[in-house]
């Protein structure tokens, strides 16, 4: 647990209240998120971040304050992870919510941030030796609209599907979307490799527009390796050689099996080392 947090600016212990009374991502979920990456104490990919929750936020109609940029962001992560002690692997939360005010119609679309930051064991992404065992989540399927793409305060869906997979005892389970293919798991996008080719679902079926996702797919064109975004189908889960998830925290996580098919981590294992390279992640 964090010693501090970042509270609009100012550092406030986590012992003590944090959230205004009336805040609108507590009450309607009306706000966004970036998990981050930090390495060697310093938040990586922030300009992709920065991206993503700018789009995000010009969709959910909160304005962009002058004073944000990815700059300002990675000053204020990296004066909290020093508060905290936090010199090489860490992980941040940073939390962009329209300010209070108004019931379900605000009362403005100005903006407050929130960040939070815990220290992680390893400085580099590391490739999880026990693959992950998974299946499909039938309980709920996940709508294709403009939110799609965001990481929004409304995570139920993916909750449901990570107790499920426990019940089931089960790492993860795959989401699918309102046509059936199959898009994600319960906190990461989805790739497959069949005969040395990358498949990923596009952005289009509603999957998570994942800042990991994105530096994989990077990586693996900068080193001649196809990748294609299209449907994912159970019948290609079953004859693919390898499947994968991506998390920005996590990196690559490894899928060992899906029901009864069993898969290898060659692929896995070497975009992995091309992760770390790229952000001179050591131990």
């Amino acid at each position: 647990m964090s010693a501090y947090v970042n509270n609009n600016g100012v550092l406030v212990p986590t012992e003590s209240y944090s959230i205004k009374a009336g805040n609108r991502a507590y009450i309607y979920g009306d706000g966004l998120f970036e998990s981050i990456r930090v390495v060697n104490g310093h938040p990586i990919n922030m300009e992709n971040h920065y991206k993503r929750l700018a789009e995000g936020m010009k969709t959910l109609r909160i304005s962009m304050s002058a004073e944000f940029s990815p700059a300002f962001f990675s000053n204020e992560i990296v004066s909290l992870c020093e508060q905290n002690k936090i010199e090489k692997g860490g992980r941040v939360r940073l939390s962009i919510d329209r300010k209070q005010g108004g019931f379900f119609m605000p009362h403005n679309n100005e903006a407050e941030y929130f960040i939070e930051a815990n220290s992680l064991p390893n400085n580099k992404f590391m490739l999880n030796e026990a693959g992950y065992k998974i299946d499909q989540f039938e309980d709920m399927k996940k709508q294709i609209n403009l939110l799609s793409s965001f990481k929004t305060k409304n995570g139920l869906l993916y909750i449901m599907a990570k107790l499920r997979a426990r019940e089931l005892g089960l790492d993860d389970l795959l989401i699918q979307n309102d046509r059936m293919g199959i898009i994600e798991g319960g906190s990461a996008n989805l790739f497959i490799v069949s005969n040395g080719v990358l498949y990923t679902p596009g952005l289009d079926s509603g999957c998570l527009g994942g800042t990991m996702r994105m530096q994989i797919i990077n990586i693996a064109l900068a080193h001649n390796i196809k990748v294609y975004e299209c449907n994912i189908s159970p019948q290609n889960l079953l004859v693919a050689d390898e499947v994968f998830l991506t998390n920005a925290i996590e990196g690559i996580i490894w899928v060992s099996s899906y029901r009864t098919k069993q898969y290898v981590n060659n692929m896995s294992r070497q975009l992995i080392e091309k992760l770390n390279e790229k952000w001179r992640a050591k131990d």
